[in-house]
């Protein structure tokens, strides 16, 4: 599979595109009136504490308050061991696979209001909730995380060798700072103890500058300032098996070369500075798959087409024969289509950063072998995502549930906003649903009018279909009440608005 990443800068946005096999595979878009605060560190002040939610409320200088859980507040894992020995009453934590973990301190006892915290972000503010928040610092590094305040070494479960789990579990034990942890990352395998070294010291002196900046200044205000989108995606993203970085900005360029020779000064990257008339997402044919991502129905090859609807609560992913009618039998044809649609399922959930609850309604399919083979194609299909997934299996039905990981905004919501005209809703009352509403208020409100003319004021669509087609029906009401109806168009009314006006 080759890759590529593809990065167009602006002076008001950077978008960042992972390309697999010419097809964008992620896409990162970072604005600079809305860059994003995943990974900022804040000095804040707590302004409630909710015992019925064991959680907290923290002003870090945002518009809406920021959310710290329980789990997330205590600054080193050792104030919990020493809060259980004491006999407190604290709160049981279930783990995500359902079972309890060790039981922590009530968040009334570690929290009160005006007190100041060190806090990090984790999840960006998302519709109308607020950032998620943790009190246990992470940096991260090209090869290593440094968690100052969390007693822990971790390894990425895509190490998979365990004699190099072993070896590098070993190297980080020899080099870490007591009573700090480290999660030991991908790009970390088959690295040498210097590299390794190099990140910490990097890591720890970026550590020891927090801190003073935090001693310094009061709450609320910002404290480090993540990298900006580009930087990230080289430091999480870009490995060996990207074999090329195209970008239009003689300036990103640049910036490109240094970070390499900073932190990944034995790869050699053929790094291309864009030049062509042509604007680079053009170029690359990016501008009409990102266009293509935006929209509800998504169109296989073979002719069927999946239905994409995301709701507050959950997505919902529907997916259809469309045009496809096989060449042998309906089972086949299912099969077929199914097979097709995990495939861009896979991709879309990638492309559109969809996160939470997902519930994929595939076309029912009789044989069992058929449902586990599908079953079996979409844990393959979703091995390439970096974000955490978790898939039954599927229901007779033929309904998959999974949950993705969500840590950011999907592209919907990046690129969108809700409809002005519909209020999000996605539709309006259709016009002689307006005609007849607009009748029944006629005959509630006419009676109690003294004036022998009424002027409605309505949209020019309703408009034309009263005069028309419901002419016969205005004629009635006049005849039964006695008065004039004057029907008047309104450009610059909704076409659910109307209005009665005494004459």
């Amino acid at each position: 599979m080759t890759k590529e990443l593809v990065i167009n800068t602006t002076s008001h946005e950077t978008r960042v595109a992972l390309l697999e096999n010419s097809h964008i595979a992620e896409l990162y878009i970072e604005r600079t009136r809305e860059r994003g605060i995943v990974g900022n560190i804040y000095k804040g002040r707590v302004i409630r504490v909710l015992p019925g939610m064991q959680a907290a409320f923290v002003d870090i200088g945002l518009e809406k308050a920021a959310f710290l859980y329980v789990a997330d507040v205590l600054d080193e894992m050792k104030a919990v061991e020493r809060f259980v020995d004491e006999g407190d009453n604290g709160v049981r934590l279930p783990e995500e696979d359902g079972r309890e973990v060790a039981t922590l301190p009530p968040i009334e006892n570690l929290l009160q209001e005006g007190q100041e915290v060190l806090v990090q972000v984790s999840k960006e503010p998302i519709g109308t909730k607020g950032a998620r928040i943790t009190s246990h610092i992470s940096l991260p590094g090209r090869h290593l995380v440094y968690m100052p305040t969390v007693d822990h070494i971790g390894i990425s479960r895509r190490i998979e060798n365990e004699e190099e789990k072993e070896r590098l579990r070993g190297i980080i034990e020899a080099i870490r700072p007591p009573g700090s942890g480290f999660i030991v990352r991908t790009a970390s395998e088959g690295k040498s103890e210097e590299d390794l070294r190099a990140d910490r010291d990097f890591l720890a002196g970026l550590w020891q500058d927090i801190t003073s900046i935090r001693d310094s200044n009061k709450a609320p205000c910002l404290i480090f300032s993540d990298l900006d989108v580009t930087s990230k995606v080289l430091r999480d993203i870009l490995t060996e098996d990207v074999q090329r970085i195209v970008v239009d900005s003689r300036r990103e360029h640049d910036k490109i070369i240094r970070f390499i020779e900073t932190f990944m000064p034995r790869l050699q990257y053929a790094i291309e500075h864009y030049q062509g008339q042509e604007p680079v997402f053009d170029a690359f044919g990016l501008e009409v798959e990102i266009a293509r991502a935006l929209g509800r129905k998504v169109w296989l090859k073979s002719g069927g087409y999946i239905i994409i609807e995301q709701t507050e609560a959950l997505t919902a992913i529907d997916v259809n024969t469309g045009r496809f009618v096989g060449k042998h039998n309906l089972e086949d044809t299912i099969l077929k289509t199914n097979l097709e649609a995990v495939r861009e399922v896979a991709y879309q959930l990638r492309l559109r950063n969809i996160g939470g609850l997902i519930i994929i309604d595939f076309i029912d399919m009789e044989k069992e072998a058929h449902r586990e083979k599908v079953h079996m194609a979409l844990e393959e299909a979703l091995k390439g995502d970096r974000a955490k997934t978790n898939i039954l299996k599927i229901s007779e039905l033929g309904l998959v549930e999974m949950t993705r990981k969500r840590v950011r905004e999907n592209l919907t919501r990046t690129l969108c906003e809700p409809c002005p005209y519909c209020e999000g809703k996605g539709y309006v009352k259709s016009r002689p649903t307006m005609v007849y509403e607009i009748f029944r208020e006629l005959r509630r409100e006419i009676l109690h009018r003294a004036e022998r003319q009424v002027t409605l004021l309505v949209h020019p669509a309703v408009a034309a279909l009263i005069c028309d087609e419901e002419r016969q029906a205005v004629d009635e009401l006049e005849r039964t009440f006695g008065k004039q109806i004057v029907i008047t168009a309104r450009f610059d009314f909704h076409q659910e608005q109307f209005e009665l006006v005494s004459s």
